[in-house]
């Protein structure tokens, strides 16, 4: 399965923000890489930059690689609605994500790797593709062989996020994907218009 495996701090420092989660390394050097990463008089970013830095952001972030979110950004167009917030929709659907936002699982990056080694189900059944598409109602729970897995129960123990877009049962260690969640329940720091006007070009 094809994902980013490079340096994680690395690419935090590049966008300003912990785009991969807690890091402290990326705390003591929150400024850009490189030689001049810490000087204020860096060029001016040109608009095509800006635009291509965001979408470098939003596929960090969920851990998408290109042709996948460029797939994604044609399925979007093709619904009804605004693009920019459909994308981010379709995003947000992924079984990785929503394994990650009922807190299954600390990181996207664990998320994707639970769900590859087959520790969860939608709707009782196996599902081990990270980028299945979620529908509102579908039951997203944890395997019954692999509902003692420390790492599961420790990221559990240790969650505390709540969304309003999903439920979570806590004794059957399964939850529920109410809804499409609106933009304004969508936490991500994402300009999505900037990313819909560079594929438009």
């Amino acid at each position: 399965m094809a994902r980013y495996t490079g340096p994680k701090t690395k690419i935090a420092r590049k966008f300003g923000e912990a785009i991969f989660g807690d890091d402290k390394s990326f705390e003591k050097k929150n400024y850009p890489p490189g030689q001049h990463g810490n000087n204020r008089r860096r060029g001016k970013k040109s608009e095509y930059a800006i635009q291509l830095m965001e979408k470098q952001k939003a596929k960090y972030t969920y851990g998408i690689l290109e042709r996948q979110f460029r797939n994604l950004f044609a399925e979007a167009k093709r619904k009804e609605g605004v693009t920019g917030e459909i994308l981010l929709q379709l995003c947000e659907s992924r079984l990785d994500n929503v394994v990650y936002r009922m807190g299954i699982s600390p990181s996207r990056r664990g998320a994707r790797q639970l769900v590859s080694h087959r520790h969860i189900t939608v709707n009782g059944n196996v599902v081990n593709i990270p980028s299945y598409s979620l529908k509102a109602g579908d039951v997203v729970g944890v395997r019954e062989k692999s509902k003692s897995v420390q790492s599961i129960e420790d990221s559990l123990s240790a969650n505390s996020s709540v969304y309003e877009w999903i439920t979570w049962n806590s004794e059957k260690k399964e939850g529920t994907y109410v809804s499409v969640p609106e933009r304004i329940q969508i936490p991500e720091n994402i300009k999505e218009q900037l990313i819909v006007e560079l594929y438009s070009k």
